[in-house]
């Protein structure tokens, strides 16, 4: 889903059907497979057995994930991208200091709500698909922010 999100970034970019970065696409689809999916896959793994599977634990289950995962993985998200982009430490650390607010921000006019709904309403063996059907256009706008030039 991220790499598809990053495409469908680089298509409002670009255009539909032009060139396709596929090294900025496959270094999405590292990051979706290896770090992101398994994380998020764990993470709800971790909410469950913390706390249960009722409708009560929804607004505890969003709260957490808010706090604790969204934070630390928009973090560690976006310096394992700029790592994979050959960035130095110093240039990672711009990059964060110029764009995690904007993001974190964006990510908590979004996914507070999707969360509860998620929480809420899904069954657990849909949780997942429901939070990476709505992760599709989350990456692609993360995808997109992290592509504008940091401005001095």
């Amino acid at each position: 889903m991220m790499s598809m999100g990053d495409l469908l970034a680089q298509a409002g970019e670009k255009g539909p059907f032009k060139e396709v970065d596929l090294i900025r696409t496959s270094h999405f689809l590292i990051l979706g497979t290896g770090l992101v999916g398994p994380a998020v896959a764990n993470w709800y793994k971790i909410l469950l057995r913390t706390f249960g599977d009722s409708g009560s634990a929804a607004l505890k289950k969003m709260a957490a994930d808010q706090l604790i995962f969204a934070p630390i993985s928009m973090a560690v998200f976006m310096t394992a991208l700029n790592t994979l982009q050959g960035k130095s430490l110093e240039e990672i650390k711009k990059e964060i200091d110029a764009k995690y607010k904007d993001l974190l921000i964006a990510n908590y006019k979004l996914w507070p709500a999707v969360q509860l709904i998620n929480f809420y309403m899904m069954p657990m063996h849909y949780q997942v698909l429901f939070a990476q059907s709505v992760a599709l256009f989350w990456n692609a706008y993360v995808s997109w922010k992290l592509r504008l030039e940091i401005k001095d």
